[in-house]
């Protein structure tokens, strides 16, 4: 079927800050694609929440580390809705704490086959499927592509990349389709598991708070919209950057 209103696919939407993009974009006017790997109850949850908003929204089960499965998914969104707007590029992983000499080949692939490699899946198909009509990629990196955390860094590097795969995605699909990332310092959300996540006390971040949902939904939304803006990182950490 096609639409008349604009159509975001937002990745690993089935939890965190994935829904709570989803959420927001439907709120904003989108009808949405929730992808999910293995969340399938929470995915089938925030697309009736999505309905309860009045916009549309299916959901796709793709895991994104696999190039076959995210065409398919792409192939899928646009059967449905005639196009594709809108890539918020969100799945992503945290491991545990590990020391550099401990991290296995499997957990290094695993990291960057999910925080980076996807990402590039997900932008290429997004590309081909937005075509000559273009569209916006939003990807999200992190402040651990910027700061180094020695017990996460397979986690840095993968982040880091994706920050510089923002910055080369941005001249390569100029000036039909604009590229930019959202880099979240510590964001809590209400009722989910926050163990691991704390890397700083929210008293030594110069807004002396961690972030919430409401803080990353408003970048996505100002990219969302941004026609000007490519190329850029928006970092959203409270100033915890700047110490």
């Amino acid at each position: 079927m096609t639409g008349r209103r604009k159509v975001a696919l937002v990745t690993g939407s089935g939890r965190r800050l994935g829904r709570q993009s989803a959420i927001g974009l439907a709120k904003d006017g989108w009808d949405i694609v929730v992808n999910y790997a293995h969340s399938a109850k929470e995915a089938a949850r925030t697309v009736k929440e999505i309905k309860g908003l009045g916009a549309d929204a299916i959901s796709i089960k793709a895991d994104i580390r696999n190039s076959k499965q995210v065409d398919s998914m792409f192939r899928q969104a646009v059967d449905h809705f005639g196009r594709i707007d809108l890539l918020v590029n969100n799945a992503a992983i945290f491991p545990p704490s590990k020391k550099f000499v401990e991290i296995s080949d499997e957990l290094w692939n695993y990291v960057l086959s999910t925080n980076l490699t996807g990402q590039f899946y997900c932008a290429r198909a997004a590309a081909k499927a937005m075509g000559e009509r273009g569209g916006k990629i939003i990807n999200f990196a992190s402040l651990g592509g910027f700061q180094v955390w020695p017990e996460h860094i397979a986690y840095n590097v993968a982040k880091a990349g994706v920050v510089m795969l923002t910055k080369a995605l941005s001249k390569a699909l100029a000036p039909k389709i604009t590229v930019n990332a959202i880099a979240p310092g510590t964001i809590i959300i209400l009722g989910e598991e926050t163990a691991g996540i704390k890397h700083i006390e929210e008293t030594k971040v110069p807004l002396k708070r961690y972030g919430d949902a409401d803080d990353i939904t408003s970048a996505v939304l100002y990219l969302a919209h941004a026609n000007y803006v490519t190329g850029q990182v928006l970092i959203v950490d409270g100033g915890r950057s700047v110490l």
